[in-house]
């Protein structure tokens, strides 16, 4: 019988902008890549360049797609945008700085209690993950055996890790993942596995090496 290949799902947060850090972008438009982050992209794009990239997916908001439009030109891809790749949806808390948002009574719950909460006006949590694994759900059935590049947001990209990695969402912001970092998810006919998380530079290959059968442990 033919061996059941492993599809690799390269999850990459978009590059530096100048809310990074700073504001709640959100679904806001017009937030772009700053200088450093154009950077970082080209970066990327060189590193990837000779990973077999079958096809790149994106997140619609312009930071992302920026930061997919070089790896998307050096494989000579063209770019699927997904909705439900996008970045949570604050709500009311949309364009409002970090500094100002710790003041708010639900801001302690987010870091401990992240099920339990929707953003005023916005998205649950629970939400987030839901559709950012049925949309990779979708992409990894759309690929079987290959290896592709999405492209979305930190926090997005860390409730669906901890969703395949059998962590509770409560437990997420334990998680770190950085501006244009690559977490690399292989979908095995026996579950996910975690190949690699929040790798900037230099990248791991992505192949999963099985262990000797004498290794100690």
């Amino acid at each position: 019988m033919a061996e059941i290949g492993v599809t690799s799902v390269l999850l990459i947060r978009h590059g530096l902008t100048d809310w990074v850090g700073e504001r709640l972008a959100s679904w806001l438009p017009d937030i772009h890549l700053n200088e450093q982050g154009r950077a970082q992209a080209a970066a990327l794009a060189q590193r990837l360049a000779e990973v077999p990239l079958s096809a790149i997916y994106s997140s619609p908001l312009e930071r992302t797609v920026e930061t997919a439009q070089p790896i998307a030109e050096s494989h000579g891809l063209a770019i699927q945008v997904r909705e439900e790749l996008g970045e949570t949806r604050y709500g009311d808390w949309t364009g409002r700085t970090l500094k100002e948002l710790k003041d708010e009574k639900l801001w302690p719950v987010v870091q401990v209690y992240p099920s339990g909460v929707r953003f005023p006006g916005g998205e649950s949590m629970r939400e987030v993950q839901a559709r950012m694994a049925a949309e990779l759900d979708g992409i990894r059935d759309a690929h079987p055996g290959q290896i592709v590049a999405v492209v979305s947001h930190s926090d997005p990209i860390k409730m669906v890790v901890a969703h395949y990695a059998g962590l509770a969402l409560d437990l997420f912001q334990r998680l770190a993942i950085s501006p244009a970092s690559v977490t690399v998810l292989g979908f095995t006919p026996f579950g996910p596995r975690l190949l690699c998380l929040n790798y900037v530079d230099p990248l791991p290959t992505f192949k999963m090496e099985k262990a000797p059968a004498n290794e100690e442990q």
